[in-house]
C-alpha cells in the first residue's frame, strides 16, 4: 500500500526556517514563519494565559469530554468578542476548532455539504492554505483581484469588476477581516460597504477569515468589518482563531460560526457543525479553549491580556513606521510609505522572488518568495539592516 503514495512537495515556509537555521551568519533575519516575537526574538506567553492557567490547574478536577461543540464558556466568549451583539445571539451556531485551520477546514467541509456546486472565491493573494485546502476537498474556487503590486495597496477597481463579472448567486465570497495575509493591505470602511452591497445584489454568501483580531487597529476596530457582514447577511460564515492575539499557537484554538436567518436555521447549522467535527475529529482540544474562556469570563485577566496585547500592537505599529521612515531617509523617496499604512504581522513588499533571494543570498534577509516579511520578526536594531537589504537589491 504505503509504495504507491506520491511524494508530496515541502511546505516553503517550513523549508525556508530550516535554511534560516542552518545559515551561520550572526545578522541573519528570518522574516518568513508567521508568528509574533518579540524584540528577544521570543513568542512569549502571555501573563494572563499563564495566570488562566494556573487557575486551571488549580481548579480543574476533570480531564474528560467537554462536548462536539467544545467547551460552551469558549464558543459564547468567542461569540461576544468577534460579533459583541451584532446580530441576535439565537442565529449564532458555532463549534470549537484545533486552531484557525481547522475553522477553515470546516468551513469548506460545511460549504460542500449544503451547497456542492459553490464556486469559493479567495483573494489574489491570499494564505495558501486556503487554496491548498480548497483543492484537497476537490472544491470549485476562483481567485479575485486584490493587491496591486505597484501601489502595495488594495486593487480596490479589479476586485470590484473581477466579483460583478463572475459572481455568481450562491458563491462563497472568502474575505480576511483584518490584517490581510499576505499583504496587510486591508478594505477600507467605504470600500467594506461596497463589497457587501455587491455579494448582497449577487446572492452570494459572504466567509469571514478573522485570525489578527487585535493586530491591526485594535479589538474592536479589527472586529467592525466582520461585524458588518454578520448583520447584513442572513447568511455567513466566520473562522476565527486565537493562535495570535491570545499567542497560544501551540494550543490550536480556533473557533467556526455560522449566522443563519433564523433560530431554526441555526439549530439545523448547528448539528452540521457538531456533525463534521465527529467525523474530522471527534471532541475538539479543550486546553487553549480553556484558557481563552477563563480570561475573557474574569475581568481581572481580561483587562490584563487586552493591556498585553495593546502592547503587541503598538509594537508592531512601531516597527513599521521605523522600517518606512528608514526607507524613505534612504532613498529619499515615499515609495515604501505603505509599510506604515499596512496593518496586522504582514507586509507584501511588492518585488520579484529573484530579488527575495538575492537579499538572502547578500544579506541574510529571510522572506516568502512573494516578497511577504513578517514585521513581528524584526525589533529596532534589525530594522535598518532590512532596509539597507531592501535599497541594496533594488527593490
Amino acid at each position: 500500500m504505503l509504495e504507491h503514495l506520491k511524494e508530496q512537495p515541502a511546505d516553503k515556509i517550513l523549508m525556508l526556517l530550516q535554511a534560516f537555521r542552518e545559515d551561520p551568519r550572526a545578522d541573519k533575519i528570518d522574516l518568513g514563519v508567521g508568528v509574533y516575537k518579540d524584540k528577544t526574538g521570543l513568542t512569549p506567553v502571555m501573563r494572563a494565559v499563564k495566570a488562566a492557567e494556573q487557575k486551571i490547574w488549580e481548579t480543574q478536577n476533570s480531564k474528560s469530554y467537554t462536548s462536539l461543540a467544545g467547551e460552551p464558556a469558549y464558543i459564547d466568549a468567542m461569540i461576544g468578542l468577534v460579533l459583541n451583539g451584532a446580530v441576535a445571539r439565537e442565529r449564532v451556531s458555532a463549534v470549537t476548532t484545533p486552531g484557525g485551520t481547522g475553522a477553515i477546514r470546516q468551513a469548506f467541509e460545511l460549504i460542500r455539504k449544503a451547497s456542492p456546486d459553490a464556486t469559493v472565491w479567495v483573494s489574489n493573494p491570499t494564505w495558501p492554505n486556503h487554496v491548498s485546502i480548497l483543492n484537497y476537498l476537490g472544491m470549485s474556487h476562483t481567485a479575485y483581484s486584490y493587491f496591486d503590486a505597484t501601489t502595495r495597496d488594495v486593487d480596490f477597481a479589479g476586485m470590484m469588476a473581477d466579483l460583478t463579472k463572475g459572481l455568481k448567486a450562491g458563491d462563497v465570497v472568502l474575505l480576511h477581516g483584518c490584517c490581510h495575509n499576505p499583504t496587510g493591505a486591508n478594505l477600507n470602511a467605504e470600500q467594506w460597504d461596497e463589497v457587501i452591497a455587491l455579494i448582497k445584489a449577487k446572492g452570494a454568501v459572504p466567509m469571514v477569515d478573522l485570525a489578527y483580531q487585535g493586530f491591526g487597529d485594535g479589538l474592536d476596530a479589527d472586529a467592525l468589518a466582520t461585524r458588518k457582514v454578520a448583520a447584513a447577511f442572513d447568511e455567513c460564515l466566520i473562522a476565527a482563531s486565537c493562535s495570535k492575539n491570545f499567542g497560544i499557537y501551540r494550543e490550536r484554538t480556533g473557533v467556526l460560526m455560522t449566522v443563519a436567518r433564523d433560530a431554526g436555521q441555526a439549530k439545523l447549522a448547528q448539528g452540521m457543525l457538531q456533525f463534521l467535527n465527529r467525523q474530522n475529529f471527534s471532541f475538539p482540544p479543550d486546553h487553549g479553549a480553556r484558557i481563552v474562556a477563563t480570561i475573557l469570563n474574569d475581568e481581572a485577566l481580561k483587562a490584563d491580556w487586552m493591556a498585553e496585547l495593546e502592547e503587541v500592537r503598538l509594537s508592531m505599529l512601531g516597527l513599521r513606521t521605523q522600517l518606512s521612515d528608514e526607507l524613505r531617509r534612504l532613498t529619499n523617496s515615499d515609495r515604501f510609505d505603505f509599510i506604515a499604512r499596512h496593518r496586522g504581522m504582514f507586509s507584501q513588499i511588492g518585488t520579484t522572488a529573484d530579488k527575495v533571494e538575492q537579499m538572502r543570498a547578500d544579506s541574510g534577509i529571510y522572506m516568502v518568495s512573494d516578497s511577504r516579511m513578517n514585521i513581528a520578526g524584526l525589533n529596532s536594531d534589525t530594522v535598518p539592516l532590512l532596509a539597507a537589504a531592501i535599497v541594496k537589491a533594488g527593490v
